[in-house]
């Protein structure tokens, strides 16, 4: 009988467990390699090799043990052994999932190797990332990467490098600012501070490179992390254990010690999302991918330093959804598209007079098999569910252009423009197709 276990897992982070005997070790003389990387809705997408089969996984440095998803049922292919059953419970407002937990895997991320990766495959077939993101992801690692090695993020370039600590040499950067990390369940936290209402106030944040947002805090009326008058509830994203939600606004400034940022989007997650989140005490929130893409990393749990440069994001303003429409790719659909005959061509003479020709191609049709974009998630009151639109609906167009033409980041986006745009959907509602116009509206300047 499988030996049942339950553990408790914070932002996708797995706790009290401790560190493993299993390291990375990079497999060349130059001891660092560069894995460059797909950066999807301010997340980093890695190529991840367990057992022999080529994975995309994300990198998040608030995850203490790896996870691969099971809905392709991909534990068959990998082969995974050693294994007993446990209960996860993570972020969001679902019940525990049900996981296997194996030992003793092999993994490689580029010339970086650990053969003896202990792994949690996910059963819960509806714990599907894939279709948010609009790419395949098969699973997360973090701490077990981060802990062997000095990690360069580059989000410039789309790169990371992977060097041993014994033979990282720094590099003298006056432009830098590096701060010393505290770590709590094997988790990384800096200090940094916040300015809400003119009152600049020190946090403790976890740095969560798995987040796609800019800020998370968590309301504390002591210290005057509150919420601003003008915000709206919005869904936050997607945990292990469900949805969240919570409120969106915005502060007036962020600061990493020289380095700040103004009218930074910030979220406040609902309490019942965060009950197995604030164990940390002393924790005020999270930094994460909106902000970190602002800046390349220098990051060395070993010696608990972080580095941040600002790049060319840096002075990006900050955005967010203003249509109130979450997407997912779900599954495909059937397009007609114009497919011309060029074997049946007909030949109906020349023009003397003008030196022309005129050859007809015979116009056919063929069905072609395009990604499907569904709403799952609609904002209260917001301008797409004020205009009739509901969760369900197939988007067939935007602004008089087929949805098959954009991928699901292209179409995102188009609902992040600051300018009070129109949008015009036409959408497949059962065996209806109907049609619906709102603009875009940004709460914060009403």
């Amino acid at each position: 009988m499988k030996k049942i276990i339950w553990i408790i897992l914070i932002l996708f982070s797995i706790n009290n467990l401790g560190y493993s005997q299993s390291n990375f070790v990079i497999q060349n003389k130059k001891k660092t390699d560069k894995i460059h990387f797909k950066l999807i809705n301010n997340l980093i997408i890695i190529p991840v090799e367990i057992n022999g089969v080529e994975l995309s996984f994300l990198l998040d440095t608030g995850v203490n043990k790896s996870i691969i998803f099971n809905f392709l049922n991909i534990t068959d292919s990998l082969q995974i052994r050693d294994t007993e059953t446990i209960f996860l419970r993570g972020l969001g407002e679902g019940e525990a999932i049900k996981a296997l937990k194996s030992k003793n895997n092999i993994s490689k991320v580029g010339d970086a190797i650990n053969i003896h990766q202990e792994l949690f495959a996910v059963f819960n077939p509806n714990l599907n990332f894939a279709p948010r993101l609009g790419t395949p992801l098969h699973g997360i690692i973090g701490n077990d990467l981060f802990k062997d090695f000095v990690v360069e993020i580059n989000y410039t370039n789309k790169y990371i490098r992977l060097t041993d600590p014994n033979v990282y040499k720094y590099e003298k950067c006056n432009s830098c600012e590096t701060l010393k990390m505290q770590f709590y369940k094997n988790k990384p936290y800096i200090y940094s501070k916040v300015t809400i209402k003119e009152k600049q106030i020190p946090v403790k944040l976890l740095i969560d490179s798995g987040g796609s947002d800019s800020l998370w805090l968590f309301e504390e009326d002591s210290l005057g992390i509150q919420i601003s008058d003008k915000y709206f509830e919005d869904f936050l994203g997607h945990g292990l254990s469900g949805s969240v939600y919570g409120k969106r606004t915005i502060i007036e400034e962020f600061s990493i010690k020289k380095f700040t940022l103004k009218n930074v989007n910030v979220s406040f997650p609902n309490q019942t999302s965060l009950v197995y989140v604030k164990l940390h005490k002393e924790r005020n929130g999270s930094v994460a991918g909106n902000v970190l893409k602002r800046f390349n990393l220098i990051i060395d749990y070993q010696n608990s330093l972080i580095t941040f440069k600002k790049n060319k994001f840096f002075s990006d303003p900050f955005s967010y959804n203003k249509s109130g429409i979450e997407l997912e790719q779900d599954g495909v659909r059937f397009v007609k598209q114009e497919d011309y005959d060029y074997s049946n061509i007909k030949f109906l003479g020349s023009n003397q007079k003008t030196s022309t020709s005129t050859i007809v191609l015979e116009k056919k049709y063929k069905l072609a098999v395009k990604p499907a974009f569904s709403i799952v998630e609609l904002r209260k009151d917001s301008p797409a569910e004020k205009a009739g639109l509901l969760v369900g609906d197939v988007l067939l167009s935007i602004n008089n252009k087929s949805t098959d033409r954009y991928n699901l980041q292209e179409l995102m986006q188009m609902f992040f423009e600051d300018k009070k745009e129109r949008i015009k959907l036409v959408v497949e509602r059962g065996d209806s197709v109907l049609t619906f116009v709102f603009y875009l509206e940004d709460v914060f300047k009403q």
